[in-house]
């Protein structure tokens, strides 16, 4: 699925981000971005590229998915749906997704247990 999505590049500012949040957690910007693709699932709105530049650290995409890739691209085809969008949009739409997450967690994570909490709330939801 999505054999199209290899690279991901995410924006300068994504990147600023992920690095702090790094220094913050603990958590590699692999295991973050991935946090921060689910996350951004769970807001309305589609991200757009004029939101986010590309100019930041580049991941492959298994990087990113690891053993979840089926689980992660499952749900992006689902968003895509949802959102009225196609497969051609699917490389960008990761990628976006990927940095307007970063960019709601930031400002909400000074630890570890910060991220935890996070996450137990949008189980909840």
């Amino acid at each position: 699925m999505f054999d199209s999505i290899n690279k991901i590049k995410i924006s300068e500012k994504s990147t600023y981000l992920v690095r702090q949040l790094k220094g913050q957690t603990g958590l590699t910007p692999n295991i973050l971005a991935r946090f921060a693709f689910c996350h951004s699932l769970n807001i309305p709105g589609i991200p757009t590229s004029e939101e986010y530049d590309s100019d930041g650290m580049e991941f492959n995409r298994y990087t990113i998915t690891g053993q979840h890739d089926l689980i992660m691209m499952t749900l992006l085809a689902q968003r895509l749906e949802d959102d009225g969008l196609g497969e051609k949009d699917a490389n960008e739409q990761f990628r976006l997704h990927i940095c307007r997450g970063i960019m709601e967690i930031w400002p909400r994570v000074y630890s570890l247990l910060d991220l935890q909490n996070l996450l137990q709330l949008e189980v909840i939801s």
